[in-house]
């Protein structure tokens, strides 16, 4: 690890992904006061860091959209997951707590597709009788911005409607159905400041924004049929699941996991950097901040904000690659 002596007054900029903002934040603010170097990173979207970066105007990006191999040598970047969290639908609707809204991934798709518009519909009652749901319209709040969260909202939808899939596809950002009524949000604090104020609204956030600002959110029926809630376990679940040993690009999509407890919107935030790095100091602080991200202190700053830490196996095979590129 570096020294607070040998940089004491470097600042490192980065920015991209508002999913993983939470965790990012919390880890520059503990190493700062260990080592003194200044982690500056802007929550504009997944899209905004890629897009950064590949300009050149910041020393690292994050996305929750990992990007192509085709793409990342045409680019000259590296790409590597730091951590794993959740998606989760969130509503408002009066009466009604979190964990007590069932909803499927199909129920969801089509609710997001605007063929479901009110919330006593009878396919949403059907799921949930004992709930006492009101003849409200339903308002869709969607990413405004380019976003690895919308790509892994997508992704999950394709996954399970075939409508969706067909018809609006897997993207940073997508042309969202006219027949719903929607509101874009920027940042995962957007959506979940439009669906906090706005009465029979229903959003996609990550699941510290949910937890931080006290949102409902619904249980939702995973591969396995089960209806599980959004929590360190579920997330936890679905990772192990995932063959991260067997992906050498690493850039392995989590949703829809096999397993009765898993959640099936979970997702992983990915560093990019060029592989060529003009700036030797700014490339090692880079290493060294994430390095330590990954340690027993980093990992535990993670689960307390319901992130998941990277498998230990696949923390050994990205500093393996650090190793072969920086050495």
């Amino acid at each position: 690890m570096i020294s607070a002596a040998a940089f004491a007054d470097m600042t490192v900029n980065g920015a991209g992904s508002t999913f993983a903002h939470p965790i990012i934040s919390s880890w520059s603010e503990n190493y700062n006061k260990m080592t003194g170097v200044k982690l500056n990173y802007q929550a504009i979207g997944s899209g905004g860091g890629i897009r950064q970066i590949e300009e050149k105007t910041v020393d690292f990006g994050a996305s929750d959209a990992p990007l192509d191999p085709a793409r990342l040598d045409r680019q000259g970047l590296i790409q590597f997951p730091i951590v794993i969290g959740g998606i989760v639908p969130v509503v408002n609707i009066p009466g009604i707590k979190s964990d007590e809204l069932k909803l499927t991934g199909a129920l969801l798709a089509d609710i997001y597709l605007g063929k479901i518009k009110k919330w006593n519909d009878e396919a949403i009652k059907d799921l949930n009788p004992d709930l006492n749901l009101p003849p409200f319209p339903i308002i869709v709040i969607h990413r405004s911005d380019g976003s690895g969260t919308t790509f892994n909202f997508t992704h999950y939808l394709a996954l399970v409607s075939n409508e969706w899939s067909e018809s609006v596809g897997v993207n940073t950002d997508v042309a969202w159905p006219k027949q719903a009524t929607t509101i874009g949000g920027k940042g995962n604090a957007g959506v979940a400041n439009f669906v906090s104020r706005t009465r029979g609204s229903i959003g996609y956030v990550e699941f510290a924004y949910a937890k931080q600002n006290n949102m409902t959110h619904t249980t939702l029926q995973n591969k396995a049929g089960e209806f599980v809630s959004p929590d360190i376990n579920s997330f936890s679940k679905a990772a192990a699941n995932a063959d991260w040993v067997n992906t050498p690009t690493l850039d392995i999509l989590l949703n829809d996991q096999p397993g009765a407890e898993s959640w099936p919107m979970t997702a992983a935030t990915f560093v990019l950097m060029h592989k060529e790095q003009s700036d030797a100091a700014t490339a090692k602080a880079i290493f060294d901040f994430f390095h330590w991200s990954y340690s027993d202190r980093g990992a535990e700053i993670a689960t307390s904000l319901d992130y998941i830490p990277m498998p230990e196996e696949v923390v050994e095979i990205i500093e393996n690659a650090w190793g072969e590129r920086f050495q």
